[in-house]
């Protein structure tokens, strides 16, 4: 009869190089100002698309109107183009001429 050793388990193990996934370029989301879309309009949108507090959605706001543009998010080019679609479109349909556009985040 064979002796079984502590130490011999015959489990063969091979260590596979982990491929290092790239992350995914980001695009920050641009709020333009102008002088018809009310600030209470981008403040829900900001909330309810941007999924922003009341407060941070206030001070973006505010950033967006005194300095003529303001970051609202940064996203995957997918979820960039299609949140800033959604505002448009929601701008459209209650009058307001709201533009968003997107650029590549640096770093």
């Amino acid at each position: 009869m064979a002796q079984k050793h502590e130490h011999d388990t015959s489990v063969v193990t091979e260590t596979v190089p982990k491929q290092k996934l790239k992350k995914p370029p980001l695009y920050k989301v641009l709020l333009h100002n102008d002088n018809y879309t009310t600030r209470e309009f981008v403040v829900a949108v900001l909330k309810e698309v941007f999924h922003k507090s009341e407060t941070d959605a206030v001070q973006i706001m505010l950033h967006v109107h005194y300095n003529g543009v303001g970051v609202a998010g940064v996203y995957t080019f997918d979820v960039a183009e299609t949140k800033i679609r959604t505002v448009e479109a929601a701008a459209q349909e209650n009058g307001f001429p709201l533009r968003l556009s997107m650029e590549p985040e640096e770093g």
